[in-house]
């Protein structure tokens, strides 16, 4: 009897520790209930990396979230829908990009307020987008531009002086 009652304590113990666990992975991982926003798109020639539920940010802080991936079937281009918190009220002229948080994060929507005195409504698109950059596409550039300077005949000059 007496062990009974010890398994049982223990097993209470560990259920109420894994709880703590789920409610503190609940808390911290962003997922409660959005406050009410409205929804934007934008258009992209590359959205790599961004993925529905990813950060839209503002100066850093998050402001939204990524509702939404579609690709035009006349333009090709990415649509990314996404909303933002209520409170905050972007101009016409805001800018969009697709932006890295480090060398092996993930990409997110960063938007750059505009200056105009008049704002974008639900259901608007962002004018002004850059896309995503491919790091490969960076890499073989530095190393084909480096290794292509030398072999283009600047060695060849001195030669034919020596001579």
């Amino acid at each position: 009897m007496s062990s009974n009652l010890v398994e049982t304590l223990i097993g209470a113990v560990v259920l109420a520790v894994a709880g703590f666990f789920l409610a503190f992975a609940y808390s911290s991982a962003g997922m409660r209930g959005t406050t009410a926003g409205y929804e934007l798109h934008a258009r992209f020639n590359r959205a790599d990396g961004l993925v529905v539920g990813g950060d839209v940010r503002m100066s850093g802080i998050k402001v939204g979230t990524i509702t939404g991936q579609a690709l035009d079937p006349k333009t090709y281009d990415a649509v990314i829908t996404f909303s933002v918190d209520g409170r905050y009220q972007l101009p016409d002229d805001s800018a969009a990009k697709i932006a890295s948080e480090g060398l092996l994060g993930g990409n997110y929507l960063s938007i750059e307020p505009g200056g105009s005195d008049v704002n974008l409504k639900a259901g608007d698109s962002v004018k002004f987008t850059q896309g995503s950059v491919n790091l490969m596409d960076l890499i073989g550039q530095a190393i084909f531009s480096a290794t292509s300077g030398p072999a283009n005949g600047s060695g060849n000059g001195e030669k034919a002086k020596a001579q």
